[in-house]
């Protein structure tokens, strides 16, 4: 029996070529893909010179480049680099700046103007784009764009707020034009306002530019807040400023000038005055004052004081500006802890001298938890008293006698004739 011869097993052909042409070309494109990936953050390392050798169609580079061609006052450079980085990324608003800064060094100020305008528009972060157009637009006394493009920058960085806030209030000084402007960009409250009247407060032409702005505003959307119209009193009337005063209070009514007395009966609440005018309480130790709902004329809120006739603090104090004449003060009280000395008493001071004109103390009523009218008269001098002090003063003694007490319609009003009696000047004179 003769064995089968077996089988040879085929013998190997030549390697397939396209095999490795095809490993070839994955490790190239994988190559090529890892380089775009690392490429923009390396290139952008490099300095714009070796960066444009590596990758001069790279938009990024070659705004890059650009903006170093700018600042180096190169702009022909600039304005070519620009352009190719345009044609590549044709919205790039950093690129944009540069043509437009370019072509405005260049002597084509209208080209620059309408390409910085779109550049700004494109990003509200260019805030070289927005400086140029702020400086363009006061050229030709455009201030209501010029200052829109500034509140773009004020916004942003801190940094440049007392270089702009500088830039507003001289434009306002200086150009009636530029008021308007400024008033209708302050009216849209933006987050600066604050800080912007603050810096007026330190400007010797800070004063008429706060009157002037407190009058346009009233005429918004966007008027004086309460606390900035009670800053802006309260300051004049430190430093005396009373024809200022006046002359705002009778322009735009706030308070209103109807009622020689602001908040008698008390119904608004205290956040909601506009201090001086208005019933500032004191807080002291021994000293509680409060505006609350009655509890015997239900609904009707009146003032509460609670004093323990020992310390100090002033209970309640307001500004009047009341012309020469005869006048009669006038209040309900009620005690709900009535002591034999209440040592508290209304006096009526002159803002400019200190001179004391009126002074009432207060008595002891028969019954408590009863309200009781009470009047008294004073005359305002003709002169040299254009402003006067209203307060509820503690008389402290030396030793405690509580008392709590209610006030509330507390009014003045003009009266006909001589009315001021002499008991009334001997009260004044009489006081400490």
């Amino acid at each position: 029996m003769t064995d089968e011869p077996k089988a040879k097993p085929p013998a190997a052909g030549p390697p397939d070529k396209d095999v490795g042409w095809l490993k070839y070309g994955l490790i190239t494109a994988a190559v090529f893909l890892a380089w775009q990936i690392v490429q923009p953050p390396f290139v952008d390392r490099l300095p714009p010179s070796a960066a444009l050798r590596l990758a001069p169609s790279s938009p990024s580079v070659l705004r890059r480049a650009a903006e170093i061609e700018q600042a180096a006052e190169r702009s022909e450079n600039a304005a070519a680099l620009a352009n190719e980085a345009l044609v590549r990324a044709p919205f790039d608003a950093r690129a944009l700046r540069v043509r437009g800064l370019a072509d405005a060094a260049l002597g084509f100020p209208e080209r620059a103007d309408q390409l910085l305008t779109l550049a700004g528009n494109w990003s509200l972060r260019d805030d070289p784009a927005h400086a140029w157009l702020v400086e363009q637009r006061l050229r030709v006394g455009n201030y209501g764009s010029s200052f829109a493009h500034a509140d773009t920058l004020v916004r942003r960085r801190s940094d440049v707020r007392p270089q702009i806030f500088n830039l507003f209030t001289t434009a306002a000084a200086n150009d009636p034009r530029a008021l308007p402007a400024l008033a209708q960009l302050l009216a849209l409250r933006p987050p600066w306002r604050d800080e912007y009247f603050s810096s007026l407060y330190d400007r010797p032409e800070g004063s008429a530019i706060l009157l002037a702005l407190a009058m346009s505003l009233e005429k918004t959307d966007g008027p004086l807040q309460p606390y900035e119209l009670e800053r802006l009193y309260s300051t004049w009337a430190v430093e005396s400023r009373l024809p200022a005063i006046q002359f705002l209070r009778q322009r735009i009514n706030r308070p209103s000038g109807s009622l020689a007395l602001q908040n008698g009966d008390f119904s608004t609440a205290a956040e909601a005055q506009v201090l001086p005018f208005g019933w500032r309480m004191g807080v002291a130790p021994g000293l509680n004052v409060e505006m609350v709902e009655d509890d015997i004329r239900q609904s009707d809120p009146a003032v509460r004081i609670d004093y323990d006739g020992y310390g100090g603090g002033m209970p309640l104090q307001q500004l009047i500006l009341l012309k020469a004449g005869d006048y009669s003060l006038s209040w309900e009280q009620r005690y709900e802890v009535r002591p034999r000395d209440p040592r508290l008493a209304w006096t009526l001071t002159c803002f400019e001298t200190g001179d004391r004109l009126f002074a009432r103390t207060l008595v002891s009523q028969e019954q408590s938890e009863v309200w009781e009218a009470s009047s008294a008269v004073f005359t305002i001098p003709t002169s040299g008293c254009t402003a006067q002090w209203l307060r509820l003063a503690p008389r402290a003694g030396d030793s405690q006698s509580n008392t709590v007490v209610w006030f509330d319609r507390v009014k003045i009003t003009p009266v006909a004739g001589q009315t001021t009696t002499a008991a009334n000047r001997q009260d004044a004179q009489g006081f400490d």
